[in-house]
């Protein structure tokens, strides 16, 4: 396991993109390596990765961002892609991407570790519950995205409704 390289982002490019392909979803995945490049390495870097490496060859990645705990009081860390190619599940690479991102937060004295994973990807599930990942299943995610999106940005600035607490 090693941070991600410049030289890696071509190939992190079409692991997303295979995880995507895996999660159903291959036509909502739309990064390039130009997003995927500035994002890690541009000049306030938001993202941060890792890499699997097998025989000189990157076969898995784990993409991260720093969240912050207002009840802890310090940052952690959010996981927001874990893949290893299927020809080289099995052999603990996901299980090492995981644990360098845990020695990340104890290193740099983070609170925690999260992500998501879909409902229905119950071998991953089993696999983080092994670890004693514990599931946030009180918790509901939302997005907002697209035209609901815009529409709430067209709100920003303006005054409330009378009575309104929106």
């Amino acid at each position: 396991m090693r941070p991600i390289e410049q030289d890696d982002v071509e190939t992190v490019v079409a692991l997303v993109h295979e995880l995507a392909d895996y999660e159903r979803e291959p036509e909502s995945c739309r990064l390039t390596a130009a997003q995927l490049r500035a994002a890690l390495f541009g000049p306030a870097p938001a993202l941060f990765g890792h890499v699997a490496v097998v025989g000189g060859q990157v076969v898995g990645c784990a993409l991260w961002f720093l969240n912050f705990s207002t009840w802890e009081g310090v940052h952690g860390i959010h996981l927001e892609d874990l893949y290893v190619r299927p020809a080289f599940r099995g052999g603990g690479l996901g299980l090492r991407l995981l644990a360098a991102l845990a020695a990340e937060c104890t290193r740099r004295g983070f609170a925690r570790l999260e992500w998501s994973v879909l409902d229905w990807n119950t071998p991953s599930i089993e696999f983080y519950r092994a670890l004693g990942a514990v599931g946030m299943d009180e918790w509901t995610n939302f997005r907002l995205d697209g035209e609901a999106l815009s529409a709430l940005s067209g709100r920003a600035g303006r005054a409330p409704t009378s009575g309104s607490a929106r």
